[in-house]
């Protein structure tokens, strides 16, 4: 693979409601943010921001609130995801646009989601990548989440809810972590089945004691990998964390959309081995209901959970088809 053209990354920060946020962009053309996930930043998006240039597109991949070099609130509640839209306007705002796609990997899918929910009037068509979308209501989350690990284990949410608590495993090794972390969900690395699950945490245990040992997935260097620990080394995981803890804040801050489609132009791409698109097929299978105006849902054989680093030319390709079918 061709060493993506860094040098032409535009890193710049702009003023939001909760103070900094830091973005890279590359590229002229209608506007396309991107919004990365746990635990990730802007460089998620680095094998997309060089390709949607090249396709005609003004990409900006941003620091979501309390990751790399955006601001960190110390409340908790800052990281509600009424906040976290308010954020991607302010960008659309801050970038002279009057409108953009948006699209998300991870937390950063249902921020896109929430973002075109909430604000159809700026984000005129949605990307979600690995996540699917499913509209907001349903039984308290962190309710639904306690039951999901049963007597012997905890579900990996309901781990991250205590603050403090998952800190104080990941910090004291964040790239040891990290390299775990990536490799228990990449398709190349993962557990087998049958293996215990890395998603779940054995009551009084460790997540990371469930993380393969010594792998090391393929679309992650030792450069890559070191640029996600030293982010996370200088800013901690609270921050990250925090979108975890503000779940049942959601819930009650979205319950005037309760089942609620997202309208404008969409589009979903998964992978077939990630737990997120087996536990939420349902959600899958509900796409002409929530989501009517579906360009295309894919589901990628062989892949894992970070879907646009493990196949980056299959998901640019995917991407700028459906971005050129908006544009037509």
């Amino acid at each position: 693979m061709q060493p993506e053209p860094t040098a032409e990354f535009r890193h710049r920060t702009i003023e939001t409601p909760a103070g900094r946020l830091h973005l890279v962009e590359q590229g002229t053309g209608p506007l396309v943010l991107l919004v990365h996930g746990f635990p990730e930043s802007w460089y998620s998006w680095r094998r997309q921001l060089p390709a949607l240039a090249a396709a005609g597109y003004r990409a900006v991949a941003i620091d979501v609130r309390g990751y790399g070099r955006s601001s960190k609130p110390a409340a908790t509640d800052a990281y509600r995801m009424l906040d976290l839209v308010q954020d991607n306007v302010a960008a659309v705002r801050a970038l002279g646009e009057e409108s953009a796609v948006v699209i998300g990997h991870d937390w950063g899918s249902n921020i896109a989601a929430s973002s075109a929910l909430l604000h159809p009037e700026v984000f005129r068509a949605v990307g979600l990548l690995s996540v699917p979308y499913a509209p907001p209501g349903g039984p308290r989350p962190t309710g639904i989440f306690g039951q999901i690990g049963g007597p012997e284990q905890e579900f990996y949410v309901s781990y991250f809810q205590e603050p403090g608590r998952a800190e104080a495993e990941i910090e004291p090794d964040v790239r040891g972590w990290l390299a775990g972390f990536y490799a228990a969900l990449s398709a190349d690395t993962m557990p087998a089945q049958g293996e215990p699950d890395p998603h779940f945490v054995t009551h009084g245990g460790r997540l990371r004691d469930r993380f393969p040992a010594g792998k090391s997935p393929a679309w992650l260097s030792e450069d890559d990998l070191d640029i996600y620990a030293v982010e996370f080394e200088r800013t901690g995981l609270t921050g990250a964390l925090n979108r975890y803890r503000n779940m049942d804040r959601d819930w009650e801050d979205l319950a005037p959309h309760r089942g609620a489609p997202i309208k404008q132009p969409s589009l979903f791409i998964g992978g077939t081995l990630d737990a997120s698109t087996t536990w939420m097929a349902d959600a899958i299978n509900a796409y002409p209901t929530t989501l009517p105006a579906l360009f295309a849902s894919h589901l990628l054989e062989g892949c894992g959970h970070w879907i646009q680093q493990e196949r980056p030319a299959e998901v640019n390709r995917l991407l700028t088809d459906w971005l050129t079918a908006l544009q037509g």
